[in-house]
């Protein structure tokens, strides 16, 4: 399953451990449900995130549910639902946007179609004088809107505490409960003390303790793996980057020699990044046993074109390694991943299990046939948490800095078929822009940056000779977790220094371009 029942444990004494406290988002769709959870998660409040349709067992450890919103109208017949009464008089509750619609339409208020869309900045004025909601909030407050129903009246045990010029009810409580409703979104930055009012709810209203830290994750999860792993042995395959990286530490404080770590060469890595990989590693600690398989890698691509064919074949051959690599231990019974928090929330859908949004390849972990139990230690964290985390461990700031690479390495930056003088030109170019980012102090001013290799040659002048050579595209996003990201203002001397510098040493290039999409409607990557 996708989403497992967390197992991470705060430690109060030294033999008594309980759950942690948590609050509960229900996803309902909206684009920015995550945001609501790393907004809580700065709090150092431990929250998840679940569809509204596989709500959890509400536990003591449940301290509130946040209601997320959607970009569907409470108006629709088929529109998604809770029981209410689930929550209601029973945990505080807050609905966002569409939560405190549904929160006004099952308690016999009317929503409408807004006569124009309400989508922007306002300015939210308190009403009923002072209510812990909007403790310590400017009676002016800057808040951001983003709907296209309003809530037109509400039920009389409804209260309105915040209101706009064009909205009446931007915001309520329902008396007697710890039950909230405001149609604007705190969790974005244009609302200017959003943070404030989900402070307010989360640690003041519902109480939570804000001791969830690095520090204490660190020491709950590693308890937790010695108690679920034991004497049992780890496999774990390694790719350098911050996510595998962390959760080997993770369960190598938990059993020591008994993981056992696998990095496969692919042939499709950056230059000289396997023993770069490998020489990082052995200040760690770790058990890593290095594997050279680029000729089967690059036999299963040959003639291939179609990204997802490409990828496909990769998967398929480090299943293959992987597989007779672990063989080679004896009585291994587990398979640790790097996988976190985005690429479980990925994988599930608010429509329900026959509906994912996508198959993402860090969850679920190997084919059924390895017989292997999974163990992912890192998968209710997001990005930024990994790096904290990382921090505390002490590992390598050159690792937990470094830009996240596509599982399938340089296969999809390469359009086309994949051989191996592509793969050279490609590591050749990709090596002058990343280190000339270092260089000039910009590289972890960028979330993720690389080169792609066009299928195309284009016509120039070197010398007094005409050439008919390769074409390259830079590309450097700014993002936050990938899941959106926009291209990086990266200085035009910069550019220019490494365009130069590419095609006056990379032989086979003699056109370089930068690439200003954003994502969306564009991807990160090419393929």
């Amino acid at each position: 399953m996708a989403f497992r029942k967390t197992e991470k444990r705060i430690l109060t004494n030294i033999r008594k451990r309980k759950m942690p406290e948590k609050i509960l988002i229900l996803d309902f769709g909206s684009q920015v449900t995550q945001l609501i959870a790393r907004r809580v998660r700065e709090l150092n409040v431990y929250c998840e995130i679940h569809p509204y349709n596989h709500i959890p067992e509400i536990g003591d450890d449940v301290k509130g549910v946040i209601l997320s919103g959607s970009p569907c109208s409470v108006r629709e017949e088929d529109s998604p639902r809770v029981d209410m009464s689930l929550f209601r008089n029973k945990l505080p509750l807050l609905g966002i946007c569409y939560g405190a619609q549904l929160l006004a339409h099952t308690a016999g208020g009317e929503v409408m179609a807004s006569g124009h869309r309400e989508y922007g900045r306002a300015m939210m004025d308190k009403k009923s004088g002072e209510n812990p909601l909007f403790a310590n909030i400017s009676e002016h407050s800057q808040v951001w809107m983003s709907h296209g129903d309003t809530i037109v009246s509400v039920p009389e045990s409804f209260e309105i505490i915040g209101s706009t010029d064009s909205v009446r009810v931007a915001a309520f409580h329902i008396k007697g409960e710890q039950t909230f409703g405001i149609q604007f979104h705190p969790e974005v930055t244009h609302s200017s003390e959003g943070k404030e009012i989900l402070k307010n709810f989360v640690v003041n209203i519902c109480g939570c303790s804000q001791n969830w830290t690095a520090d204490s994750f660190v020491e709950s999860t590693v308890a937790a793996l010695k108690e679920k792993l034991g004497d049992d042995k780890v496999v774990l395959g390694l790719s350098g980057g911050v996510d595998s990286s962390v959760a080997a530490v993770l369960i190598h404080k938990a059993i020591g020699k008994n993981l056992y770590c696998i990095f496969v060469d692919n042939g499709l890595l950056r230059k000289n990044e396997y023993e770069q990989v490998l020489e990082s590693y052995k200040s760690l600690g770790l058990n890593v046993k290095g594997v050279n398989a680029k000729d089967q890698f690059y036999a299963a691509l040959s003639g291939l074109t179609d990204p997802e064919a490409k990828r496909k074949a990769i998967g398929k051959v480090f299943i293959d390694v992987f597989d007779q690599e672990s063989h080679l231990i004896e009585d291994v019974k587990w398979l640790g991943q790097g996988t976190i928090y985005p690429d479980v929330i990925e994988s599930v859908s608010v429509k329900g299990p026959s509906a994912t949004i996508k198959s993402h390849h860090n969850v679920g972990g190997l084919p059924d046939f390895m017989k292997l139990k999974v163990v992912e230690p890192l998968n209710t964290l997001f990005k930024d948490e990994v790096r904290a985390v990382g921090r505390t461990l002490e590992i390598d700031p050159n690792i937990l800095q470094r830009h996240p690479f596509p599982g399938p390495g340089l296969a999809i930056r390469i359009l086309g078929d994949i051989t191996a003088e592509k793969v050279q030109i490609l590591q050749e170019v990709d090596a002058i822009f990343i280190n000339g980012l270092k260089n000039k102090g910009l590289y972890n001013q960028v979330w993720q940056a690389g080169a792609i290799l066009l299928p195309i040659n284009s016509v120039g002048v070197m010398g007094d000779e005409r050439t008919y050579e390769k074409v390259v595209a830079l590309r450097a996003v700014s993002s936050v977790d990938g899941m959106t990201a926009d291209w990086c203002h990266l200085p035009y001397e910069f550019l220019a220094e490494i365009s130069n510098e590419i095609i006056n040493k990379v032989k086979g290039v003699n056109r370089v371009v930068y690439d200003i999409s954003s994502k969306p409607p564009a991807t990160i990557e090419w393929e």
